[in-house]
């Protein structure tokens, strides 16, 4: 949630127009809030086994880790990307998924 707030503050900046937000959160992930997603599934997971056959639920944090990592989240978002040199100088140095410390 505070990712999203986080871009949309800066989506709002008009002369952000163009740029990519490499501040607050998103300067230790590239997709904080793909990250939060996914953790707020494995929660979900976590609890449910408390319930009776709640491992039965882990199908919905596979699938959305799944999607996220490997098919409609990150990997669609960053093809927009190719080509931006400063995207690839974001990329070069931040974490796609879990949330980091930048590299120098």
């Amino acid at each position: 949630m505070v990712a999203d707030w986080q871009l949309l503050q800066f989506k709002k900046d008009r002369a952000n127009k163009g740029n990519v937000i490499t501040t607050g959160l998103w300067r230790y992930s590239r997709h904080p809030n793909y990250f939060g997603e996914v953790t707020l599934w494995w929660g979900i997971f976590l609890l449910a086994l408390a319930a009776p056959g709640g491992w039965m639920t882990i199908i919905g944090p596979i699938t959305i880790t799944g999607l996220i990592l490997g098919v409609s989240g990150i990997p669609m978002l960053e093809k927009k990307y190719e080509g931006n040199a400063e995207f690839d100088e974001y990329k070069r140095r931040t974490s796609a998924f879990f949330p980091l410390p930048p590299k120098s």
